[in-house]
């Protein structure tokens, strides 16, 4: 599996935004690249079509939870401290890459993406989906047949979750415009 080069520079745009929330002693710095790597992991979602994933984090990781960050600080106290980076120990450091390198080696066992022959395109699973999916659903598309009808009861937490953190926000929202 070959990554292009805009899925490269993704994965280290994103990976830089990681590094930079957790390192940056700027609350506000902090949560702009919190922010920048949501929406950066929201694309890379997208490239490997899973366009709905990439919707809620967009929605939930990008939007809402920058919005409530923000929100956070405004009401909070900002320490005038004049370091610009968190310290990190040796120990974190090696144990944070240690688990990096462990997920990295399994990267070049993955199918490549809508590669015919993966487990999951050829599985038998795959295969009853698309070969059932109109008649026992009644739906024509077999995506909309999966999340919609088997997949059902997971779509609706999906759409639950994005619900209660849309109600949330507003009602915090509410809350300091009315406060």
């Amino acid at each position: 599996m070959t990554l292009s080069f805009i899925e490269a520079v993704l994965i280290v745009f994103v990976v830089a935004c990681a590094l930079g929330a957790a390192l940056l002693r700027d609350l506000l710095s902090s949560v702009i690249a919190f922010a920048a790597y949501s929406l950066g992991v929201s694309i890379i979602w997208v490239i490997l079509q899973a366009p709905d994933v990439g919707l809620t984090e967009a929605a939930v990781g990008a939007g809402i939870m920058t919005i409530l960050f923000l929100l956070a600080m405004a009401n909070t106290v900002r320490p005038d401290e004049a370091r610009r980076f968190e310290s990190v120990r040796l120990r974190t450091v090696v144990g944070v890459g240690a688990f990096v390198v462990v997920l990295g080696a399994t990267i070049p066992s993955l199918p490549a993406i809508g590669d015919p022959t993966a487990p999951v395109v050829a599985g038998e699973v795959t295969q009853y989906y698309v070969a059932n999916a109109y008649e026992e659903t009644g739906v024509k598309n077999a995506v909309t047949a999966v999340l919609a009808a088997y997949r059902g009861f997971d779509t609706l937490g999906e759409a639950v979750v994005v619900f209660v953190a849309g109600v949330a926000a507003l009602s915090v929202l509410r809350q300091e415009v009315f406060a």
